[in-house]
Order: structure tokens, then C-alpha cells, then sequence
């Protein structure tokens, strides 16, 4: 049995079928191919500017599939009070390599009470967990990264940034910004 409808109504609800259809596409896209991320902020100077930069994330590196050292991410933020928010960094590490911690150039932070060995604890080698990979801006001394919040889960990865395409002008294609020895 066929229902008829009058055809004001018929268009009113072909319409409205085609919006659904175009929001569940949109969001299948968005979450798993790929979506657009506005920037803010130093830590990825000079690949990225302070503000007003809009960049493509490819969804098929979701949760660290297929990302390796040198690669630019789009995290969700590990610290508590920015959860909700994400992150773009830089990979420098993954589970297994060796990292030092506490590398950014620039003035020593000076503690009121002194603390006997925090600066070699700020300054050895550690070595990545399991599941984990180590991030950092590009702009070292203006970049809260791994250097502070420590290894980031692998889960937290939600996708490899691949290109920045706002503004138009500085239109380009992220790379891996780590060379091979």
C-alpha cells in the first residue's frame, strides 16, 4: 500500500528527507574522513600562526593508526582543565623511543622553595610507554606539550593534521617535519 500525499506535503517532506540524508553524510564525513579545525595560539609557530589558521584533519590516523615521528596531530587536551578543548603538536616520540624531558630554550623558571634534584629530574631521558606518544609544539618556548603534561595516550590522537587551508593565501600541505638522518 502506497500512501498519497498532497503534494505541498509531498515537498515539505522529500525536503526534509534530503536534510537528513545531507546531516547523517556530513557527519559520517566529519568523523570518519576527515573534518576542518580552526587554531589558536604560539606553540605551532611557524607552521601555524597565532590565530585565524583553519587546518584539515584525515580521521583514518584516529586513536595513533598509522602516525610516526615527525607528524603533526590534533589531540584532545590531556590537562583537566582544557578538557574539551584540542591540541595540535608536533610527534617527536613514540612508545618505545627515548625522549628528554625538559629541552624548551629560554629563561630557568625559578620555584620559591628549592627543590634538591628537580632540575635533573626536569632533564633525563625517559622512555615512551606503551600506547603513548610524546608531542610538542614547534615554538618550543611558547608550547605546553608532553615536556609538561607528560606521554599522551595513543587514544587521544584524533587525527593527523594534513593541511592548512585558511587563510587562502597560505594554503599548503602539512608534512612530516622531521628528515631522516
Amino acid at each position: 500500500m502506497r500512501l498519497h500525499l498532497a503534494p505541498p506535503l509531498r515537498d515539505i517532506s522529500l525536503a526534509m528527507l534530503t536534510g537528513v540524508k545531507l546531516a547523517a553524510c556530513m557527519h559520517l564525513v566529519s568523523t570518519h574522513v576527515f573534518s576542518v579545525h580552526g587554531t589558536l595560539g604560539p606553540s605551532m609557530m611557524p607552521t601555524l600562526s597565532v590565530r585565524g589558521d583553519s587546518v584539515v584533519v584525515a580521521k583514518r590516523y584516529r586513536r595513533g593508526r598509522g602516525v610516526r615521528v615527525g607528524d603533526v596531530v590534533h589531540i584532545k587536551h590531556p590537562v583537566p582543565e582544557y578538557r574539551g578543548h584540542g591540541a595540535v603538536k608536533r610527534i617527536v616520540g613514540m612508545e618505545g623511543d627515548f625522549v628528554l624531558r625538559g629541552t624548551a630554550p629560554g629563561p630557568v623558571r625559578v620555584e620559591e622553595e628549592e627543590r634538591p634534584g628537580e632540575e635533573e629530574e626536569e632533564r633525563r631521558m625517559i622512555q615512551v610507554p606503551e600506547g603513548h606518544c610524546w608531542v610538542v609544539g614547534d615554538n618550543l618556548t611558547e608550547s605546553r606539550d608532553s615536556r609538561e603534561y607528560g606521554p599522551v595516550p595513543l587514544a587521544l590522537i584524533k587525527g593527523k593534521v594534513i593541511a592548512k587551508v585558511l587563510p587562502l593565501k597560505e594554503m599548503k600541505w602539512i608534512k612530516n617535519g622531521i628528515e631522516p638522518v
